[in-house]
């Protein structure tokens, strides 16, 4: 083999490892984004909740007194 050759298997075998070794750094990053978006939610149902509770109520009031066709 050339000294060509072991070089880019060298460099090929590097970036497998390389791409091989961020899964887990992955699997982090995408339970941080679930966490975040988990708590985007509470926080607006906790501010909207009784809001949206109410226009719900008021919403379904209204429809249960439209006759149907």
């Amino acid at each position: 083999m050339t000294s060509l050759m072991v070089s880019m298997m060298a460099f090929v075998a590097g970036v497998k490892d390389r791409f091989s070794s961020e899964r887990g750094a992955t699997a982090t990053e995408y339970s941080l984004l679930v966490a975040f978006i988990a708590f985007i939610i509470i926080a607006g149902v906790s501010v909207f909740g009784t809001a949206l509770s109410t226009w719900f109520s008021d919403l379904g009031t209204e429809v249960g007194t439209w006759d149907a066709p």
